[in-house]
Parts: C-alpha cells; sequence; structure tokens
C-alpha cells in the first residue's frame, strides 16, 4: 500500500461523525515506504514520537476541561441533542467491533491455522503479536455493545448511558496490556513478514479483501490504542449537550471519570513500555552480562569522563553509566560490534560515598556527577531505612497483633511492598512471572499468590465492597471455614520468618554471596543468625520472606577473614564445603565473622541481650 492509498482511505469508525464532532484522525505510526514498495519489503516499527505523542494526550490537561451544561435542544429539532451523540456512540461503537472481529476471528485464526498445519512459523509467535485481543473482542462484542443498542433501543423511557458505562468502564483497563505489548507486535509482525513466505501471503490475501477495507493489518492493530481517547471524547461531548438539570449528568461525569482512569492505565503503560525500550537499548550496548541486566533498574545518568593518569600525558576517554543500585565504570569499544563499552568495574550504590578530593583522577567532561551519584545514594539509604522499618514492626507482641487483628476491613492496610519479598507470606511458595504472581491482600496487605487470596470479603473501609482477601483474614472477616486441601502441613526447616528472626537476632545484614557455590551472578542475600536458633545462619532472599533460601549448621567451620583482593570478603570452610560472602565494609565484616567464630565454637547467649551484633 502506497502512502497515497493510504490517505484516501476512511476509517470505518469515523464515517458516521456529524460536523460538530471533531475526533482527532489516526494518526501514521508506522515509517511510510516508498512508493511502489510491497507489503514487507522493509521492516516497519513503531514510531516512539506517536507514542509520546499519545501518551501526552492522554495525560494533558485539555482531556480534563469541566464540563458546562449544554443549551437546551431547539423547538424546530426531531430529537435531543444529546441522543444523536449516544447514536453516534453506537454507530462507531459497531464499526469498532467489526474491527476487532476482523483482527481477531480472521487475521489471528487463520495465521494460527497456518501455523498449525505448515509449520512454516511458531503459533507462540501468532499469540505475541495479537497479544490480549480475543479478550478485548468478546468483551465488546458480547456485552458493551449489546448495552448500548439495549439502551438507545429504550431511549424514551430510560434516556441515559452514565450507569450503563460505569459498569463497563472498569474492564477497559485490560487495554493496558495491549497497549504494553503493542510495539513487540509490531517488531514481530515486521520481522515474520520478512522472514516467513507462508506469513507474509495470509497477511497479503486477507489485506486485499473487501473487509479489510484496502488497510494493513498494521493500521487495524492501531485501532485498540485510539480507542480509549475517542470514548473520552464523545462522553465529554455528550455531557457538554446535557440540560443542566438531566438525571443523567452525575452518572454520566462519573463515568467520565472512570474513562479517565482506564486511559490512566494506558499512558502508565506506554511509560512503562518505553522505560523498557530505553534500558534494553542500554543492556545491549553493555553486552547484555548476566549480572547487569535486571529490568527493574532504572537508567539516572550516562555520559563520557576523562580519565588523568601520571604515566600519560593524554587524558583516556571512560564511559559511565549510573544506575539507581550500581555505577558501571566503562572502556569505549574501538570496533563496536555488538557491545560498545566493556564493563572495568562495578560500584555497588549501597555503601559508597562520594568524596570531593576526586582520588580516582576522574574528571567529568560535560556534567557534575557528584551531585548524580549522592542523589541515588540517599534514595537507597532511604529505602534501606523502609527495610528496617517494616523488619522491626511487621511483627509486634501478641497484644499489638491481636489489636490489627480486630483493625480487619476497618481501615486501609499498609501495603508490604513487591520487592521485599520473593515468596508467598501464606503459603511460603516462591513467586515467578509466570504461574505465581504477587497480589496484595486488601485486608491484612500482605503480598500473597492467586491462590492464597482467591477470596472476596466486604471492606468496611472501602463502604462495603467486597474485595481480594487471603484465607487468613477471610476466615475472621466472615467467620466461614473453607473445605478442602487448607489443611495445615508440618513445619519445613526452612520456614523461619525472615522478618521475625531479625528482630529477634544476634546478627544480621545484606551479604554479597560470592563463589561458585551461589551462581554466576553473585546474589546479595539477607543473612540472620537467630538468637533462639544462635548456631545457624539462615539465608533470605529478602527481608520479608517467611522462608529461608538455605541454612548452614555453623558449628564446627572455620572462619577466614579477609582476602589480599578484597578485604571485605570472609569465608566458611568445612570438610570440603567453602562459603564466601561479602560485607559492605570491613566493619561489618568483622562483626560477622566475630558472630560465626562465635557459632561455630558452640557458644549461645545466656540472655535476650547477651552478645548481640546486630545494628
Amino acid at each position: 500500500r502506497t502512502p497515497g492509498a493510504a490517505s484516501s482511505v476512511s476509517q470505518p469508525d469515523t464515517e458516521h461523525h456529524r460536523p460538530g464532532c471533531r475526533l482527532p484522525p489516526p494518526a501514521e505510526p508506522w515509517t511510510e515506504p516508498d512508493a511502489g514498495d510491497t507489503l514487507g519489503s522493509e521492516p516497519r516499527t513503531v514510531s516512539r514520537r506517536y507514542l509520546s505523542s499519545l501518551k501526552n494526550k492522554l495525560s494533558s490537561g485539555a482531556w480534563r476541561k469541566s464540563c458546562q451544561p449544554g443549551t437546551h435542544p431547539g423547538p424546530g429539532m426531531q430529537e435531543p441533542e444529546e441522543k444523536r451523540i449516544v447514536q453516534e456512540l453506537l454507530e462507531t461503537e459497531k464499526a469498532y467491533v467489526a474491527r476487532l472481529h476482523l483482527l481477531d476471528q480472521v487475521f489471528f485464526q487463520e495465521l494460527l491455522r497456518e501455523a498449525r498445519s505448515s509449520k512454516a512459523f511458531p503459533e507462540d509467535v501468532v499469540r505475541l503479536i495479537f497479544s490480549n485481543i480475543s479478550s478485548i473482542y468478546q468483551f465488546h462484542a458480547q456485552f458493551f455493545l449489546p448495552e448500548l443498542q439495549r439502551r438507545l433501543d429504550d431511549w424514551a423511557a430510560t434516556p441515559r448511558i452514565g450507569d450503563v458505562i460505569q459498569k463497563l468502564a472498569p474492564f477497559l483497563k485490560m487495554y493496558s496490556e495491549y497497549v504494553k505489548n503493542f510495539e513487540r507486535a509490531a517488531e514481530l509482525l515486521a520481522t515474520w513478514t520478512d522472514k516467513s513466505s507462508p506469513f507474509q501471503e495470509v497477511i497479503s490475501r486477507i489485506q486485499s479483501s473487501e473487509a479489510s477495507g484496502s488497510l494493513t493489518l498494521q493500521h487495524h492493530m492501531l485501532e485498540p490504542v485510539q480507542r480509549i481517547p475517542r470514548y473520552e471524547l464523545l462522553l465529554k461531548e455528550y455531557i457538554q449537550k446535557l440540560p443542566a438539570q438531566a438525571p443523567d449528568r452525575a452518572d454520566a461525569q462519573k463515568a467520565l471519570d472512570m474513562i479517565f482512569s482506564a486511559a490512566q492505565h494506558s499512558n502508565a503503560a506506554i511509560t512503562e513500555m518505553e522505560r523498557l525500550q530505553d534500558l534494553w537499548e542500554v543492556y545491549q550496548r553493555l553486552g547484555l552480562e548476566d549480572d547487569i541486566v535486571d529490568p527493574s533498574n532504572t537508567l539516572l545518568r550516562e555520559g563520557p569522563v576523562l580519565k588523568i593518569s601520571f604515566r600519560r600525558s593524554d587524558p583516556m576517554e571512560r564511559y559511565l553509566f549510573l544506575f539507581n543500585n550500581m555505577l558501571l565504570y566503562c572502556v569505549p569499544k574501538v570496533i563496536q560490534v555488538g557491545a560498545h563499552f566493556q564493563v572495568r568495574t562495578r560500584i555497588d550504590v549501597a555503601g559508597m560515598k562520594v568524596s570531593d578530593r576526586r582520588p580516582s583522577h576522574c574528571q567529568a567532561s560535560s556534567q557534575r556527577w557528584d551531585g548524580a551519584c549522592q542523589a541515588a545514594i540517599d534514595q537507597i539509604e532511604k529505602r534501606n531505612e523502609t527495610f528496617k522499618a517494616a523488619v522491626q514492626g511487621s511483627e509486634g507482641d501478641a497484644q499489638e497483633q491481636e489489636l490489627q487483628s480486630e483493625e480487619l476491613g476497618l481501615r486501609a492496610p499498609q501495603w508490604v511492598r513487591d520487592k521485599m519479598v520473593t515468596m508467598c507470606m501464606r503459603c511460603k511458595e516462591p513467586f515467578n512471572a509466570l504461574t505465581r504472581r504477587r497480589h496484595h491482600c486488601r485486608a491484612c496487605g500482605y503480598v500473597v499468590c492467586a491462590k492464597c487470596s482467591d477470596y472476596r470479603a466486604e471492606l468496611k473501609y472501602d463502604d462495603n465492597r467486597a474485595n481480594r482477601v487471603c484465607l487468613h483474614c477471610y476466615t475472621f472477616l466472615t467467620g466461614s471455614v473453607l473445605p478442602g486441601d487448607k489443611d495445615e502441613r508440618r513445619r519445613g526447616i526452612l520456614e523461619k520468618g525472615s522478618a521475625a528472626g531479625s528482630e529477634q537476632s544476634l546478627m544480621c545484614s545484606f551479604l554479597q554471596l560470592v563463589g561458585d557455590k551461589w551462581g554466576k551472578s553473585g546474589p546479595r542475600g539477607w543473612c540472620v543468625i537467630p538468637q533462639d536458633d544462635p548456631l545457624v545462619l539462615y539465608i533470605y532472599a529478602a527481608p520479608q520472606d517467611m522462608r529461608a533460601h538455605t541454612s548452614i549448621p555453623l558449628l564446627g567451620y572455620r572462619v577466614t577473614a579477609g582476602t589480599h583482593a578484597d578485604p571485605r570478603v570472609f569465608q566458611l570452610q568445612q570438610s570440603g564445603q567453602l562459603y564466601a560472602f561479602k560485607a559492605e565494609t570491613e566493619e561489618l565484616r568483622d562483626r560477622w565473622v566475630k558472630a560465626m567464630e562465635r557459632a561455630a565454637s558452640g557458644w549461645s547467649p545466656r540472655g535476650s541481650d547477651d552478645g548481640d551484633l546486630s545494628d
């Protein structure tokens, strides 16, 4: 399809617009091929400028201007102006559902059938391209469109749509998943169009059909991204045309707020997609090293520096990447094939200090790095303080726990942060990105899995609406005891809560786990020697975990402190077993060595405060 052909084709859901309704025409986010190019001759990618423009529209204050009451329809009009807008909403919805049908039932299903029969391309690629389009299509075809049709048919008796949109608007938040996947879907589509002839043939055949309207698959896929802002425009105009005392004004305004919330979800998805894309580009420039790539990181600053050496007259060019948790000191590669930089040194922000003396003889070429580094240090220290407060306050005495139970449902809980746990706080099973994801109990604030939070109870602080809660809170709030496989099982040897152990411990802190035994990346672990089990070291993935990753009985181990390479490293050794750890400071290393030597000799505290070495 040539650019000229694209401009001459009207979008199906704008054919019924009245002159007074000015919806923005769909932008062209795809890179246009030269005239005469055929489909798939050049990879088409989503324009980052278009996504930024869409995000700005969604968050712009212009979308939220207060709606003033409109004028009453004149006596010469045959029907109210607000009804004409509802008719327009219904007509555009019919065209939109037809577009979704084309995407889901034609493009998606035809490509799936071809993948299964020819094996020329994977089925998973097709599913990734179309994301959750089937759910979006089913929602609009089976619920939203029929509700709008019934309400317009019964307009004389019930002249309102605000209540209908209020019931259905929360489901529009599922668009965030589609929008977040949009750029990846575009890249997969371009790649497999060039890579697989059967893939391209199926798409070309459908695009040339009358149902496709001479538009490409990329244009059809763009429709869901643009749909929610169009709902908001139509609903705003509907409110403006309502008489001042219309009974639907309050419901319609509330529905507009809910539509705006759905638009914000799409906006957040676009922002997250841009952040991950930028982060991935940085990781590619660094060579995608295992111990560096982390999607939760945030790039704070990057730029060149000049290293001044007494042995050389000319300064040497270096490059710094400052993330929220580490500073990478890099050397630019001469031949930039693949990675552009080689990482020479990684410095953890935790424990890093900014000095005016500049002993490394590095001089920033264009930016002052001391302020950026100090801001990163302050942020991570603030987060560590939050960790300590959570550890100290998560387990109180029995009276406090009883008081908290009495307050369940009466006030909103303080949620435990996702990053503070790596396993469900009820069943102790580890989380993962696919089969066991994180959820929050709305009553107690614990991070739990879907199985442990598959219950709903009315909460007074939320106007007695039903909310997701864990089994423990469900039983307390409703008085019901559910039968099934929820029986108490025997407590495992590793099931000692980290928060309780940290509060009553001889020693606890983060330690980096060094050596092949812990894997290539050398992760950090929350290490605890509890007072009630003073001869065992428990290692947790996070301070709030309810089960330890592993435990080491310390009795009989030999403790060695420091090496020439790094004085912060210390080791445990016994009968061929070797464990190596690295503390953030030498002072912290000395305290750990003292605590482990005591445990290795069989020493145990005589009192509650005897020998406490922790912070």
